[in-house]
């Protein structure tokens, strides 16, 4: 999805990444499940998405990724789960652009997921992701994260500890390489930093 809004996206990047997306929509949450013949997709969906991103680049959902596994000494926040819990909210956040919106509008009818215009087809695309990550038993945020494995009522990322780290997280994702292809800029950021 990253690879498909980046700014760095070609013709030769689309199309990997629409089928990469399609073949993940069918087969991720069945894998999940231990279907072993979804489980080989998905190698070659991943392979796909690869060939996408290399190329066209990805967004801020992987550069906060990066900047926020490692960030607590509670608990490692897993990649593919990170990404997936910032991903709708970045959809959420890019669609002020409209290129970025059009675009998100595609992926949503190359799923499948209906909508008679793009502010409709954005909003299903990040209902359906949400709705995946609850299959796949991936929290929506943070503060939910590792909730099953801890004894509290919310997961290893206390809400104190996540404000203290929250301006340095914030400054390295803006300084991550991936920042710089998500469809909307993030430089006007730069000015907050202290």
């Amino acid at each position: 999805i990253e690879a498909y809004v980046s700014t760095a996206h070609c013709d030769y990047t689309d199309p990997l990444a629409i089928f990469a997306i399609r073949m993940i929509q069918g087969d991720l949450v069945d894998s999940y499940n231990g279907d072993m013949a979804k489980r080989d997709s998905m190698h070659n969906a991943q392979c796909l998405a690869g060939m996408a991103f290399s190329n066209a680049l990805l967004g801020i959902v992987h550069s906060m990724a990066h900047k926020t596994g490692a960030a607590f000494s509670t608990g490692h926040i897993t990649h593919g789960l990170a990404n997936a819990m910032y991903l709708p909210k970045v959809i959420a956040y890019n669609a002020k652009d409209p290129t970025a919106k059009a675009r998100y509008g595609v992926i949503a009818d190359k799923m499948h997921l209906g909508g008679e215009n793009d502010d409709e087809k954005v909003t299903l695309l990040i209902q359906y992701l949400r709705g995946m990550n609850d299959k796949l038993n991936i929290p929506q945020c943070i503060k939910n994260y590792g909730k099953d494995s801890y004894p509290t009522e919310q997961g290893f990322v206390p809400e104190d500890v996540f404000l203290d780290r929250l301006h340095d997280i914030a400054v390295n994702a803006i300084a991550d390489a991936c920042t710089g292809s998500n469809p909307v800029s993030y430089t006007h950021l730069r000015a907050h930093e202290t």
